[in-house]
């Protein structure tokens, strides 16, 4: 059925309020239709848009568990979709590309997606993918009870484990949940190297296709927030041909 104008929304989950909801953006409704009828027998309810600006409105107007974004969009292209979501909402972002180019994947983890999968994927692959993604989204409660320091300050970085917050002075910081497990990662690890395949272990999950360029990408966008400059950092030194480091911009001063 259709809702709100061109919004469709598949009958199977819709009304089932343990569902798991997803909105797919995209202007293949073929595609759109075949990714509903895999992911609505999984216990998923599908609402599908397909252009840019619906697809703004819906990702920011509601909850949604994810979303699924095309980069090639009438209207407003992925890229500009997604940066309008990332001002309002977390929620996590699983992009695809009919090109698949590292550097489109590349630009779209640097603006705040979560993952990123060419349109020649398996739909095990998209599920696979999509269940990685919602799961880091929900881990703070998992984590809660075994972190015993809810909150690790660094100079004037505050950043609470507990509550998946950050905070800059007194300006908080809005991170996707990757930035923000890196970020924590790295604040449990002050003042020792990370290596990216460390990072990599901790914030995914072990099966979970990754490549370690976007590790880069992810730490680049933490930094902007930060204010940090790579050269002369406050926050997140690289320690070339090994990894990142969090040190305490107090300490380095003396």
């Amino acid at each position: 059925m259709k809702l709100s104008g061109s919004i469709e929304i598949s009958n199977s989950g819709a009304g089932d309020p343990s569902a798991t909801r997803v909105l797919v953006i995209d202007d293949d409704q073929k595609l759109c239709r075949l990714i509903a009828d895999y992911l609505e027998p999984m216990g998923y309810a599908v609402s599908k848009v397909h252009t840019g600006p619906e697809g703004v409105e819906s990702a920011t107007g509601e909850s949604w568990n994810a979303v699924i974004l095309d980069v090639m969009l009438p209207g407003m292209d992925g890229f500009d979709v997604l940066k309008q979501i990332r001002r309002k909402s977390d929620v996590p972002v699983l992009m695809l590309t009919a090109r698949g180019d590292e550097a489109d994947r590349i630009v779209g983890l640097e603006i705040g997606a979560d993952d990123y999968l060419p349109k020649t994927f398996s739909t095990r692959e998209l599920l696979a993918r999509l269940r990685a993604v919602i799961r880091r989204s929900s881990l703070p409660s998992t984590k809660l009870d075994v972190d015993p320091i809810s909150e690790i300050e660094i100079g004037d970085l505050r950043v609470n484990l507990g509550a998946r917050t950050a905070v800059l002075g007194d300006r908080p910081l809005v991170l996707t949940p990757v930035e923000f497990d890196l970020l924590a990662s790295l604040a449990r690890g002050k003042g020792r190297v990370k290596t990216r395949e460390q990072l990599l272990d901790e914030i995914r999950d072990r099966n979970y296709d990754v490549f370690d360029r976007s590790i880069d990408v992810h730490i680049s966008a933490i930094r902007k927030k930060l204010g940090d400059d790579p050269k002369t950092p406050r926050f997140i030194r690289t320690v070339r041909a090994a990894g990142y480091m969090l040190i305490n911009p107090d300490h380095e001063r003396l």
